[in-house]
């Protein structure tokens, strides 16, 4: 009886100092999420509400990738994107990709709630954006590259055992059509000529597929416009006060 009554003394007590509802992050968590992510916490209190995530490396799906290489785990990614969508504090996205490729599946689950996200999202392509980083690259709103950075668009591979049936044919087909379908969906590029990129056997040696350098993904409509960190910021402020206007 007596700690009820001193618990309802204190809360009644006005002098009382509360805890901070947004506190700031201390400098252990933020380099434990740069370790961890490669993404700074974002300042609730007095930051812009933009939220920066990075796809770097490979993109690792359901197989671990070695120790030595540089990987972004998908199963780290979706979560970050479902609790962005839902933090009435993050008004936009910026997605900085600079990754060789990777798990088409996992590539993919990334790049359709990328594409789902219900606020504005800005893509930039620094380095690279290769392989199944194409459809990854795509999937926001808005896209900018670097002049040096580049798009390397090829059929979809397949490291292991194959079996040398027409079911195995099938689904590597299957399996293309979907990034085809994905990227000619969320970029000006036709089915066509994506396929034509991606079968191209005149500029990749002893391969098929093409090289993309800044300007010429532009000119291919799969990217919206070269430009760098500062475009980018600058396209996605106007783009979240536009849709805070539509409020």
């Amino acid at each position: 009886m007596t700690n009820l009554k001193q618990s309802v003394q204190n809360n009644d007590n006005p002098n009382k100092e509360e805890a901070p509802k947004n506190p700031m992050p201390s400098e252990n968590e933020k380099n434990n999420q740069i370790k961890e992510f490669g993404q700074v916490p974002v300042n609730t209190e007095e930051g812009s509400g933009i939220h920066c995530i990075t796809i770097i490396g490979q993109v690792e799906g359901h197989v671990s990738m070695p120790p030595q290489n540089k990987t972004t785990k998908y199963e780290h990614i979706i979560p970050q994107l479902v609790a962005l969508s839902d933090d009435p504090k993050i008004k936009g996205l910026l997605v900085i990709l600079n990754t060789v490729g990777g798990d088409v599946e996992a590539g993919l689950a990334l790049a359709e709630l990328i594409a789902s996200f219900e606020k504005p999202v800005v893509s930039l392509v620094l380095g690279g954006a290769h392989s199944i980083g194409v459809p990854i690259a795509v999937s926001s709103d808005y896209s900018f590259i670097t002049p040096s950075a580049t798009m390397t668009i090829h059929p979809v591979r397949m490291n292991g055992t194959v079996l040398g049936v027409v079911q195995t044919f099938e689904y590597f087909d299957q399996m293309q059509e979907r990034i085809v379908e994905f990227v000619s969906s969320n970029s000006g590029i036709s089915p066509e000529r994506f396929r034509e990129l991606m079968l191209d056997t005149g500029k990749l040696a002893k391969d098929m597929g093409t090289i993309l350098v800044g300007k010429q993904a532009v000119e291919e409509k799969i990217i919206h416009e070269v430009g760098g960190l500062k475009e980018a910021l600058h396209k996605l402020h106007e783009m979240i006060l536009a849709k805070e206007g539509e409020v």
